[in-house]
This record gives C-alpha cells, sequence and structure tokens, in this order.
C-alpha cells in the first residue's frame, strides 16, 4: 500500500510540474514553441503549440506512469526483479520528462520565435545522467523483501509410471483477444488487396501497405493458440490453430519441469518473449509449464494444467531418461 501511495504522490509530483511550470511562463514564451532539436545545441528544427506540447507531456506521463505501475503491481512470485525495473523507470522517465519538459521552455524562454530557441548541448547528457541516477536509486530502495524460493529449486512433482506403461499428457490455450485482433487482420488484408486491385487505392500505396498486413497476419495466426504434447521421448509444442509449425524437444535435452504462476507484465507482454536461453510463450497471464534444460537454459509457456504435464515430464526422464 505505501508503495502505491508513493508512486502515485511521484505521478502528481512530475505531472504537476509538466503542468504549472508552462503556464506560470506562458506570456515568456513563444506560441508555437520550439520542441525539436537536430542535434546538440543547434538551431531547432521543429515546433508545436503550446496547448500541444502541454497536452503531449501530460498524456505521455500518465501512459508511461501507468504501465510501468501496472508492471510493480502485476501479481506473481517471482516480483523483485520486478519491482526494481518498475520503480528504476518510474523514477527515471519521470526525470527524463521533467528534464525535457524544463529544458524546452528553458531554450524558449523571452525569445521572438521558436527559430531562435537554442538548446545548449549540454542539457541533454545531464538530464540522462540524473535520469540513470534517480532510476538506479528508486530501483535498489524500492527492491523490497527478497522472493520466496522458486518452485525450481524445491523437489519437482512426479508421477509414478508402472514399468512399460505409456503415457501421454495433451494441453491446449488460445488468447482470444489475438484471434480477434487476427480476424480483423484478415479483413483488413483483404480488403486492401481488393481496392487494390480494383483501382481505388493507388498500387504504390498497396504495396507499401500490404505486405506489413500480410506480416503481422501471419505472425499473430501462429501466436494465437499453444498446443503442448508430452509423449514417450518428447515434448512438442505447436502453435497457431492447427499446431503448425512445432518445435520438438527431446526429454534427453530436459533437465527438470515445474509449474509456475507467471504473469504478462512480469515477461514482456503477451506473445514469443526473451531470447534462447530465457524465452517465454505468454499468451495469458497464470499457469505456466517451466522447462530447464541441461544446459542450463529455461523455456516457459502459459498452458492449462501445467503442474500435470511436469509431473508426467519429470517422470520420464526419471524412469525413461536417466536410468
Amino acid at each position: 500500500m505505501r508503495d502505491r501511495v508513493i508512486a502515485v504522490a511521484w505521478w502528481l509530483i512530475v505531472a504537476g510540474v509538466l503542468l504549472l511550470a508552462p503556464l506560470r511562463l506562458r506570456d515568456r514564451l513563444p506560441d508555437p514553441l520550439a520542441t525539436h532539436w537536430g542535434s546538440l545545441g543547434s538551431v531547432p528544427d521543429g515546433s508545436s503549440s503550446f496547448i500541444g506540447f502541454v497536452i503531449f507531456t501530460q498524456v505521455a506521463w500518465a501512459v508511461l506512469w501507468l504501465v510501468f505501475f501496472v508492471l510493480g503491481n502485476a501479481r506473481g512470485k517471482q516480483v523483485r526483479q520486478r519491482r526494481m525495473t518498475s520503480w528504476g523507470c518510474l523514477v527515471g522517465v519521470g526525470v527524463v520528462l521533467l528534464g525535457a519538459g524544463l529544458s524546452t521552455l528553458s531554450a524558449n524562454l523571452d525569445v521572438t520565435g521558436w527559430q531562435d530557441a537554442l538548446l545548449p548541448g549540454w542539457h541533454i547528457p545531464l538530464v540522462i545522467a540524473a535520469a540513470i541516477a534517480a532510476g538506479g536509486l528508486a530501483a535498489y530502495l524500492g527492491r523490497g523483501a527478497p522472493d520466496e524460493p522458486s518452485p525450481e529449486g524445491q523437489a519437482p512433482p512426479m508421477l509414478r509410471l508402472r514399468a512399460g506403461q505409456r503415457a501421454v499428457w495433451v494441453s491446449r490455450v488460445v488468447n482470444r483477444w489475438l484471434l480477434v485482433a487476427v480476424a480483423l487482420g484478415m479483413v483488413i488484408t483483404v480488403v486492401t488487396a481488393a481496392l487494390g486491385l480494383s483501382g481505388t487505392v493507388p498500387g504504390v500505396a498497396v504495396t507499401a501497405i500490404l505486405p506489413g498486413f500480410v506480416i503481422l497476419f501471419v505472425a499473430g495466426l501462429a501466436s494465437v493458440a499453444v498446443t503442448v504434447r508430452v509423449g514417450a521421448d518428447r515434448i512438442v509444442i505447436g502453435f497457431g490453430p492447427f499446431g503448425w509449425p512445432a518445435r520438438r524437444i527431446r526429454l534427453s535435452k530436459v533437465e527438470t519441469a515445474w509449474a509456475e504462476e507467471r504473469q504478462p507484465a512480469s515477461h514482456g507482454g503477451w506473445g514469443f518473449r526473451g531470447m534462447p536461453g530465457a524465452a517465454t510463450i505468454m499468451l495469458r497471464g497464470g499457469e505456466c509449464l517451466v522447462l530447464r534444460y541441461r544446459s542450463g537454459g529455461q523455456l516457459a509457456i502459459s498452458i492449462d494444467d501445467a503442474e500435470r504435464g511436469a509431473s508426467l515430464i519429470n517422470a520420464l526422464i526419471a524412469e525413461r531418461v536417466n536410468s
């Protein structure tokens, strides 16, 4: 509760400064304001109206604050790193916006037109350094208590299999919201192609737009559903509504498996996240099947009935791989 109060107070402080400072100095500022400079200390090459500048800073801060606030308050067991990231970003981004806003006002102060607003070269590195320092300090102070022990450090769940017994576990998850988005993308793709063929839309525009829609449609289709099948000697992960393409992982490459609660906010959002060695297939928050490879890497998959799947995987590894 205390952390939430501090986060809201920080939002009000930054929003108040970003609003009150330009209003207090409005009579000494040109309209429009210089808001973009091509290089350090150069003549400005972009401008915005006074009202537009105020609205943009308020909206940008509100959106960024909300994103990092949600990140820090997402549920889950492994939260210390998430807390540190949330506090570091909340404070660091706030300092960046404060520094950028005040630097912009300072450059525009008492000039006759926005073209005359010069930005001193030392402003930008100073703002960046201040943001890094403030964000790092906030991350350290907001780290909180250590996390509870991870399931990977505990005895893994395991089924008991009779000699020669064959066992198969299959589970599937569908992201309905992404499915709707993919359907809309398909409609947009078809309509765009039809307009191009009919000549309603210039062919150049269709050529520029259509490939992007097709790529998004194919990528979205592959990530609307995931199916996991555990058999005698391998784990098969199928993507999309038809389970294709599929990734096959031999059980001999897996050291152990467990079920764990994970949330999109703590792993970069929905979809395929991470890099080789620390990857996540996140279609919905909640129960995930986590595999730890013998090489040391991990793969987490959001899937239903993950604990039963992990139990079977560990049993197969113990009785048929390690035996």
